[in-house]
């Protein structure tokens, strides 16, 4: 075939492995195609599964063994004892304040760091790379070893799971608004600027009333998610539903347990229906 109908091809490791197959294409000329690739995919993806089965010790006849004793336990959480529900009141509502005080103080604090840390409001590549550390390094933290430092620190209650919250809505508010902050028109903060005004004018009467329907809704997402995780923040000593779970499992009480989950999911759909109201108002 003549060298000048052959369009040349960069091999990769990959080619040659696996040599690509020369093709002539209707017009005369030959290429190089390339072999599909999904063969080894699947063949890594594999083996992939079969490492992690055995570093995990999976044992699927251990599973199907025990099924019925599984069948056994959602049994009796579909069965709740309703006179338990007096109990559950108390701790049910400690999560919910938790939530929403947790959520408010982190929303709060996230608005003017999530601005500091925007490079198209701040011009310090100092100031901007700090503060991202410092939230990248927030979020990798998940809500259960905040919760349990704070109530090492804090003390045992309702506090330390407060506190737990914040933090963890700080980290992720901050980076989610200082995102769409650097998406904004900035036509409208530098007409302000250039009229006289002030940085923090600008920004005041320029971007925030772009800003501030998703500075909502990301609060209002939080505050969901914020709701189930209090849930469980009374298994590091952090107050809420938690502690009465963590009772009700080690007293083998799933009829309680089965009343202190359906309270939960009922508040938690009843906000998370709330919330996408909410949302669909601000859009």
């Amino acid at each position: 075939m003549d060298n000048e109908n052959t369009t040349p091809v960069k091999l990769t490791l990959f080619d040659k492995i696996f040599p690509p197959e020369l093709i002539t294409i209707p017009n005369g000329h030959s290429v190089l195609r390339r072999r599909s690739r999904a063969p080894l995919i699947l063949l890594l993806l594999l083996v992939a599964i079969y490492l992690s089965l055995k570093m995990t010790g999976f044992d699927m006849k251990l599973i199907i063994t025990r099924f019925d004793k599984l069948l056994d336990l959602f049994v009796k959480l579909f069965h709740p004892k309703w006179e338990f529900f007096n109990k559950v009141t108390g701790p049910l509502m400690d999560t919910i304040k938790m939530s929403i005080l947790g959520t408010v103080i982190g929303c709060l604090l996230a608005l003017p760091i999530a601005v500091l840390a925007s490079t198209n409001i701040c011009k310090s590549p100092v100031i901007v790379s700090v503060l991202r550390f410092i939230l990248a390094l927030i979020r990798t933290l998940p809500t259960l070893v905040i919760a349990l430092v704070c109530a090492l620190v804090f003390g045992l209650g309702t506090f330390a799971g407060t506190l737990a919250i914040s933090i963890f809505t700080f980290g992720i508010v901050a980076k989610m608004l200082y995102e769409s902050i650097e998406t904004i028109d900035m036509g409208p903060f530098e007409a302000m600027e250039a009229l006289g005004a002030n940085k923090f004018q600008a920004f005041w009467s320029a971007c925030v009333p772009q800003i501030l329907p998703v500075y909502l809704s990301h609060s209002l997402y939080c505050f969901e998610m914020n709701v189930r995780a209090s849930a469980i923040l009374g298994y590091v000593g952090a107050g809420g539903l938690g502690i009465t779970i963590n009772e009700r499992i080690g007293w083998r009480d799933y009829n309680g347990l089965g009343m202190v989950l359906l309270s939960l999911f009922v508040v938690v759909v009843a906000i998370e229906f709330f919330s996408e109201y909410l949302r669909k108002k601000l859009s």
